[in-house]
């Protein structure tokens, strides 16, 4: 597998801001992308100081063990305390007083702090990497906020939830908004707020991976019902973890109404159609990932006639 850092050097500046206009631009919109931060952490009252790790136990810092693996190693406890076999529920008041979620907090979340992203060493590795630790946060982040039926329930809700949960991770802060739209996502920025999440001189913007995988979509858990499960990602299974995770997905959420002429499909291909580069896209998507049956054959022969409609977002918390 290609060395990350070789990828890196072979691909386009993640979204460079020199496409659209000079070095002018460039500073114009780092100022832009600035006050836009600012001006939402007045707005839910995040605070860049405000972090979950903040244990720094120094018997921690010296194991020299490998986050990933660390990582990897509490969400499969994490899975065996509290969530259903499929990955759709997680009991959080079993986890809280879980032993597996003290270890987490020890141990997990503890040595992000010292650990440099810049060490996966390809891209598998980061983005196993990425989508494990966020779906991490978001557990944490439910119980730590004491979430009851709803990440929407705090004050400002999604937008409050999705910027507070955060880590500190090789010295830098990273929100679950950081990870989706700034690392995973390449930089492309929350689809409800303009332009890119970091600019040009974040020093995060070093993490971020490009060309994004839209099958992310399908391995994020945020804790809600509409959510796809939660799953610990392996580097050397990545491909494949994504692939079934993108099939079983669709497969369980994709609807035909043939009466109207449409295929009600999760919300989640409206927020980030781009993602799948627009809707032709997004229904080769669909067909990719369908199996062979009467939805796949009904959306082959009426691809360029129907209507996407799309369904509802369940919030509620999935416990």
């Amino acid at each position: 597998m290609a060395d990350l850092q070789t990828v890196r050097r072979n691909q386009p500046p993640q979204m460079s801001y020199s496409d659209k206009g000079s070095l002018k631009y460039e500073s114009w919109m780092d100022r832009w992308i600035g006050a836009r931060e600012t001006a939402l952490d007045w707005v839910t009252g995040s605070r860049q100081g405000d972090v979950l790790n903040t244990d720094q136990s120094e018997s921690v810092l010296k194991t020299g063990m490998d986050p990933g693996a660390v990582l990897k190693r509490a969400l499969d406890q994490i899975g065996l305390t509290a969530m259903d076999e499929a990955g759709k529920r997680v009991n959080y008041n079993v986890l809280r007083a879980s032993p597996a979620y003290a270890a987490f907090r020890r141990d997990s979340a503890a040595v992000l702090r010292s650990f440099n992203p810049d060490s996966l060493a390809t891209r598998a590795e980061s983005l196993a990497f990425w989508i494990n630790l966020y779906n991490a946060l978001v557990i944490d982040g439910v119980i730590t906020f004491g979430i009851q039926h709803s990440i929407t329930e705090i004050h400002l809700g999604l937008l409050t939830f999705f910027r507070s949960a955060a880590y500190i991770v090789g010295g830098q802060r990273v929100s679950l908004d950081d990870i989706e739209h700034g690392i995973l996502r390449g930089n492309r920025g929350h689809p409800f707020l303009p332009e890119p999440h970091f600019s040009s001189n974040d020093a995060r913007l070093a993490w971020a991976i490009s060309p994004a995988d839209p099958r992310i979509h399908f391995a994020l858990n945020c804790a809600s019902r509409s959510c796809p499960p939660i799953q610990v990602y392996t580097p050397e299974k990545l491909d494949a973890q994504l692939d079934l995770a993108a099939r079983s997905f669709v497969d369980s959420s994709v609807k035909i109404d043939p009466a109207h002429n449409r295929m009600v499909i999760s919300r989640i291909f409206r927020w980030y159609e781009i993602d799948f580069r627009g809707r032709k896209g997004v229904v080769d998507f669909l067909i990719t990932h369908l199996p062979d049956d009467q939805r796949r054959a009904w959306l082959v022969e009426h691809r360029s006639s129907l209507r996407l409609h799309y369904a509802p977002y369940d919030w509620g918390l999935n416990n």
